[in-house]
């Protein structure tokens, strides 16, 4: 089955691509706004960073150099978990800003609730953050459903997105229950497992019947889930076979396939992790 060119126009979640590029680990001098550039430049219209990666310069280098005018992109930044107390939150967010060479950023995320995380104090700050537009959504990231119940309790705002570790090897079911429940949009991060998709065979017999790859597969399954995929790309090569993955529709049949593979392998599961 031949895949078509992705349409111009990428679909959207509230507003958000629902696909994006990654810049985790992009920290190669030059290569992350070039990677930034190239993704824009063929037709992505969403970009993810945050304070930790240390690449928010180079990011904003990117979209400076792309021919995308900005207000057509839509930029995400996250604060660390050193930074999440009122005064924190503020003074880093507009140092992101400031790095970004941005107004404002479309979403703000708490990058995980640990180390300062206090969630009264934090969703304060954020909550002023939107008042004075810096920035136009509150994210969270890496939340557990209790989290997430707590942080709608407690924010005047509305949580737009929770960013966790999504994949068909690690499908997240309860995360994704909760905020359909809540009206939170999920995005996926490290959406091929960091390359564990390329090994599973069953990944691989649905990609072989769309003349797809397992990249491609992993992230149309993720868009048939209703979850917003992030990639992390550096190379031209990987850049656009992820952006074509806009073109591959799976059939009932597949998405079922993918759906019971019984495996369970989260990639990122640090010490200060919430579960």
């Amino acid at each position: 089955m031949s895949k078509q060119e992705p349409a111009d126009d990428v679909p959207r979640a509230n507003g958000m691509p629902v696909l994006g590029l990654g810049t985790w680990e992009n920290t190669e001098a030059g290569q992350c706004a070039t990677s930034v550039k190239e993704a824009l430049e063929m037709g992505y219209r969403h970009i993810d960073t945050a304070q930790i990666y240390g690449n928010e310069d180079e990011v904003g280098n990117g979209i400076a150099a792309a021919d995308v005018d900005r207000e057509e992109v839509f930029l995400a930044t996250k604060v660390w978990i050193d930074h999440l107390d009122h005064d924190g939150v503020v003074e880093t967010t507009k140092e992101s800003l400031d790095k970004l060479g941005v107004d404002s950023v479309d979403l703000l995320y708490v990058h995980w609730p640990s180390r300062s995380y206090d969630a009264e104090e934090t969703l304060a700050a954020f909550n002023e953050l939107v008042e004075e537009g810096l920035t136009d959504r509150i994210g969270v990231s890496n939340f557990e459903p209790e989290h997430l119940e707590e942080a709608v309790d407690i924010s005047d705002e509305p949580i737009f997105a929770n960013q966790v570790e999504l994949h068909p090897l690690l499908p997240q079911e309860e995360i994704r229950a909760k905020a359909d429940e809540l009206d939170i949009e999920v995005v996926a991060y490290s959406p091929l497992a960091r390359g564990k998709v390329f090994d599973n065979e069953t990944i691989q017999a649905v990609a072989e019947k769309h003349d797809a790859s397992a990249a491609q597969v992993s992230l149309a399954w993720l868009r048939e889930k209703g979850v917003t995929a992030i990639p992390k790309a550096t190379g031209t090569d990987h850049i656009r076979d992820n952006w074509e993955s806009l073109a591959v529709d799976l059939d009932e049949e597949d998405v079922e396939t993918l759906d019971a593979i019984d495996v369970t392998d989260r990639r990122v599961d640090p010490g200060f992790a919430p579960w």
